[in-house]
């Protein structure tokens, strides 16, 4: 019987190839939809470790697999994948649209706020500052401590993400609450490679960025040209205006497509369903690399939701 917050049977056939077969050397895994569903559960409802229902096993053995496979990369490997099956399933699919004649590959950036519980303070501090390079939101700074920061809302995590037109989280890098969104914007951006499922480089330039009026600088707009990609990014008054007042010096207005801007909401949609997981819109996890396990296997589930289809949906 399927719980609330569980893998459906469908979903449970797409990802269990993709987990990691034993564990330690003269020892097994333990049953591993079990510790998924916990940890989705755990993800979905924000609840204590210690407090897990008792039919997802000792907690301590959910937690330790959580952490294992957020140390590993084995979440981002998992999402990894599911993205590639979408960029490969045919013209139904937001990226594989990208492969026809005449189609745009759009991708919208934007970021958000997770307010830091107090459980997720006081972590100890590591003296030697480990980068990983593995996609789906590696730390990018050492300055932030764990990527917890003091802004007006208090000690918080910002979390910056690009999401394709279909509502659905690509990227991101976390970073303290009070950095700015302007400079992740290359970060993320950098960070963007979707693998293709057969011979091919994989996709890492889009052919449009949407954002905000957070992103409009000259700087993000000449890096967007050398690269070659469309920008439909809001220009706030001030800049308006100070070009008005510079006159003919001021130069050209940047192009606005309102008809595209209008499809960036669904990044704002993104971080809608992310936030739906309680683990997610509140951080309770103390180390950076735990909490981008815990935003990686919310993104896991957003794919599954949107992309795996039971039976009885598809007669």
């Amino acid at each position: 019987m399927v719980r609330r917050h569980e893998l459906t049977d469908a979903q449970w056939r797409v990802v269990e190839p993709l987990l990691p077969v034993n564990g330690s050397p003269g020892g097994q895994w333990a049953n591993h939809r079990r510790v998924v569903n916990g940890v989705l559960y755990r993800a979905r409802t924000g609840v204590p470790w210690p407090d897990l229902p008792e039919r997802y096993g000792p907690w301590q053995t959910v937690y330790e697999r959580h952490r294992r496979w957020s140390a590993d990369g084995t979440w981002q490997r998992i999402l990894a994948e599911l993205q590639i099956e979408a960029d490969a399933s045919g013209p139904d699919g937001a990226l594989a649209r990208s492969a026809q004649k005449g189609a745009e590959w759009a991708v919208n950036i934007d970021s958000t706020s997770c307010r830091a519980h107090q459980h997720a303070a006081g972590a100890r501090h590591q003296p030697r500052r480990v980068t990983s390079r593995k996609r789906g939101g590696a730390r990018v700074e050492a300055d932030g401590r764990e990527a917890l920061g003091r802004s007006r809302g208090g000690l918080t995590c910002k979390v910056h993400l690009l999401a394709d037109d279909r509502a659905r989280p690509l990227v991101w890098q976390t970073s303290p609450g009070q950095r700015g969104d302007n400079p992740m914007l290359v970060p993320v951006l950098e960070s963007l490679r979707i693998r293709r499922s057969g011979p091919g480089r994989p996709r890492i330039r889009p052919d449009r960025l949407r954002g905000d009026k957070a992103y409009s600088s000259r700087d993000t707009r000449a890096y967007l040209r050398r690269r070659h990609i469309k920008a439909t990014i809001a220009q706030p008054r001030d800049q308006r205006e100070r070009r008005r007042r510079q006159g003919r010096a001021g130069g050209r207005p940047p192009a606005f497509d309102k008809d595209q801007y209008r499809h960036r909401s669904a990044v704002e949609r993104c971080v809608s369903k992310w936030k739906q997981f309680r683990a997610v819109a509140s951080r309770y996890d103390k180390r950076d690399y735990i909490f981008n396990g815990t935003l990686t296997v919310a993104a896991i589930a957003i794919w599954l939701h949107d992309t795996v289809q039971e039976p009885s949906e598809t007669a």
